[in-house]
């Protein structure tokens, strides 16, 4: 059971924390729902019967934070090379709502999108696991989005410029991640 003020996870949206629990009247059955609060000042509903069932748990704390960062300063872990493989492979890791399999989304689709591009696909899933990666993050370090945005982007650049960079050409390298909502600029 989680209370007013928690900041929890709900795996596939992000982090947040509960604005308050409320009965709610749905096609006439009435439940108790914890009301989130989302970054971007979204509002998720979550059955307080369900919460478990659907993977919702407490923010990590600040060591854990420090070892989810450490994984994106690693080498990239081994994927698939077939690219449908791959994607129901990272899909799998984001459902499980384990932060640091989502870390390991963020840096292996982070380094193939610098070697080579990303499918469409992937590109979203990329944008989707590190708006993930990121929200809980702000909140575990009590910090802004905007400096876990770049923290992150530089841990990842950094481990690919000391794990990768050799193998790549330079002019093969995408030095900016593009958002693919398409709100990234061309400067």
């Amino acid at each position: 059971m989680f209370n007013v003020g928690d900041k929890i996870v709900y795996p596939m949206h992000g982090a947040g924390v509960i604005d308050s629990i409320e009965e709610k009247d749905i096609l006439g059955e009435k439940q108790s729902y914890y009301i989130l609060k989302m970054p971007g000042e979204v509002k998720v509903m979550i059955p307080t019967a369900k919460a478990e069932t659907v993977g919702v748990r407490n923010i990590i704390d600040k060591s854990s934070a420090e070892k989810v960062i450490g994984i994106l300063e690693k080498d990239e872990t081994q994927m698939d090379k077939n690219w449908n493989k791959r994607y129901r492979d990272n899909m799998d890791k984001m459902k499980s709502g384990d932060i640091y399999e989502v870390a390991d989304v963020v840096r292996n689709l982070s380094f193939k999108q610098k070697e080579k591009g990303l499918s469409t696909g992937e590109k979203k899933m990329l944008n989707n696991a590190k708006q993930i990666l990121v929200s809980e993050l702000v909140l575990a370090e009590h910090s802004s989005q905007e400096e876990v945005e770049q923290l992150v982007e530089n841990k990842i650049n950094t481990s690919f410029m000391m794990f990768r960079a050799e193998e790549v050409q330079p002019e093969s390298v995408v030095n900016k991640f593009i958002p693919f909502d398409g709100t990234g600029t061309n400067d």
